[in-house]
């Protein structure tokens, strides 16, 4: 008999919005811990092409994988599915055999994940008198509202 993939890729072939939801907490912590995917992988005995993988969602990661990588990443199993948008959480893998599963948004990483923002919140935090992190603070919202004003 073969393999059930139900819940896993939706019939346009993408991966499933909560591995991906899950990917960029994997990627955001990674990020976060300066580690590289290389680092990681070795750490859990796989190829940073392997990590790749699973933060991009297109391979999802098994239970014993997940509990690995919060070992490795130093949160709880949950924090890979905390503040999931409500719209990928209530996705079930029974909404491919309905046959609606085509019909659900895919879901978009938000952009807090980007490696540029966690490179800059790693950054800020590596500066230790806080009235320096309160100016680079300033500066930083003076120059975003500059911006809003000539975009």
């Amino acid at each position: 008999m073969a393999k059930s993939k139900v819940g896993h890729r939706r019939d346009s072939g993408k991966p499933h919005p909560v591995d991906v939801y899950v990917g960029a907490r994997v990627r955001q912590r990674r990020t976060l811990n300066g580690m590289t995917q290389t680092n990681l992988g070795d750490a859990l005995g796989l190829t940073f092409q392997q990590v790749q993988k699973y933060e991009r969602g297109t391979n999802r990661i098994s239970s014993s994988r997940l509990y690995g990588l919060s070992r490795v990443l130093d949160v709880p199993v949950e924090y890979f599915f905390e503040d999931m948008p409500p719209e990928v959480a209530t996705i079930s893998p029974a909404a491919k055999k309905r046959g609606t599963m085509n019909e659900l948004p895919s879901y978009e990483p938000d952009p807090v994940v980007k490696r540029e923002t966690l490179e800059l919140v790693r950054a800020y935090y590596k500066i230790d008198d806080a009235e320096i992190r309160k100016r680079v603070s300033e500066l930083i919202k003076r120059v975003g509202a500059a911006e809003g004003k000539d975009g």
